[in-house]
């Protein structure tokens, strides 16, 4: 195997840049086996390291006419890999450090990054139609390795720096430039097109909580992508969604029908359901009809959301709680907008006594948000009294209302009398 390359370096590794096709990844890369260990035990660890994103490749090669990688980081040892260098000399001290990588085949290769990538394309290539892909090719970096203890530890070091340091694309990322994921996508026209969405009536932090220094948001970009997912739940609820001949239920499901793009019919589908509920909720929540009159310059979050608490509705803890009962009340009413009029009846406001403690501290002036979404969702659903509560869904609710108002001396009729007085009839 001859490979056309650069030669070049970064602190004291040498490293030879190239691209390999994925059949000569499948035939000459192997996984990683007692290269970096004497240890039997802590190779097997590697080896486990390998997820189910192994299999997520291979579908994303099969399914993604625009697939395409970063390179591959392979160590090479054993053999008789020869440099056969051309340097191009275009004067002024410009150089090219250009040729020619000669393997003579008895060389051992191994992935020090890459290893899922490595194993999705030998994955592809396994396939019937495996063979449509033999020719396509992959970068690649090669770097020497040494099967002594000093070079095990440098390969060693080089494997957890380029691993631990590797970034996950964040959810901002995902939703302001993924071309697969409907849920993104379709977040995305709302940014563009709504007005509860336009400048600054949405905050891009990278966290889903609002500064308390934003006084113009309604939501945070993340929390809008989440309830966006509460509505894609609801649109693909009777279809059948398959990976390896494995029925998906639950975040699983979600996760495989976002992974590749949908037809357009499907996109247009969703996108007219999802314009469905948010006009609803801005035309029927008053206190959205409010805040939309409010000028930016004039701080229109402020009235909302601020050191008295507020409105739930304009907190990213109660925002996903509320979508995922208005898609409960949407699917017997089949009417977002009498949903909509029908929880805008509902008290919001923070400081009552029927969500203090229980979302809003009154004496810290603080949001509670931690493990309250639960009871939160049941709590809506009681007071908007559409759907009946399941005999566990009402227990659970009287319990968790409990220890959050922090008295166990609560008795159960106690805390049905105080939230049926806020109860719709």
């Amino acid at each position: 195997m001859n490979k056309l390359a650069l030669r070049e370096n970064s602190g004291d590794w040498i490293y030879y840049l190239t691209s390999l096709t994925y059949k000569e990844v499948a035939e000459n890369v192997k996984k990683i086996d007692d290269e970096l260990h004497t240890s039997k035990t802590l190779s097997d660890m590697i080896q486990r390291s390998l997820t189910d994103n192994v299999e997520k490749i291979a579908r994303y090669i099969e399914s993604q006419p625009e697939h395409f990688f970063n390179a591959l980081v392979l160590a090479v040892y054993d053999g008789d890999p020869q440099w056969r260098e051309i340097k191009l000399d275009y004067g002024d001290g410009e150089t090219y450090e250009l040729g020619v990588l000669e393997f003579s085949g008895d060389e051992k290769i191994f992935p020090v990054d890459g290893q899922h990538r490595v194993e999705g394309i030998k994955r592809t290539l396994s396939q019937a139609n495996g063979h449509d892909f033999e020719k396509e090719t992959i970068p690649v970096i090669f770097i020497g390795h040494k099967c002594t203890a000093d070079g095990m530890q440098r390969t060693r070091r080089l494997f957890s720096t380029l691993n631990r340091y590797a970034k996950p694309v964040s959810l901002n990322d995902i939703i302001a430039l993924d071309e697969d994921d409907i849920v993104a996508i379709i977040t995305r026209h709302l940014i563009e097109s709504h007005p509860l969405f336009k400048e600054e009536r949405l905050n891009n932090h990278k966290q889903k909580a609002i500064p308390d220094k934003d006084k113009t948001a309604f939501t945070n970009i993340i929390s809008l992508y989440e309830c966006n997912v509460e509505l894609l739940k609801y649109f693909i609820r009777d279809e059948e969604v398959f990976v390896n001949n494995k029925k998906l239920a639950g975040k699983s499901k979600i996760d495989a029908y976002c992974r590749f793009r949908r037809n357009d019919e499907e996109i247009d589908a969703f996108l007219a359901l999802v314009d469905d509920y948010w006009n609803a909720f801005t035309n029927n929540i008053s206190h959205i009809q409010r805040y939309l009159t409010i000028a930016i310059d004039n701080n229109p979050a402020h009235e909302f959301r601020n050191s008295d608490g507020g409105v739930l509705l304009f907190r990213p803890v109660g925002q996903r709680p509320f979508v995922m009962n208005a898609i409960g009340a949407y699917n017997i009413l089949n009417n977002f907008d009498i949903v909509m009029q029908k929880m805008n009846a509902i008290n919001w406001d923070l400081n009552c006594e029927l969500w203090t403690f229980i979302v809003w501290n009154p004496i810290t002036k603080k949001m509670i948000t931690s493990s309250n979404a639960k009871t939160i969702y049941l709590l809506i659903k009681y007071l908007l009294n559409i759907e009946n509560l399941s005999e566990k869904e009402k227990n659970d609710l009287i319990d968790l209302y409990r220890g959050a108002k922090g008295d166990e001396n609560l008795t159960d009729s106690q805390i049905l009398e105080l939230i049926n007085r806020y109860r719709l009839r």
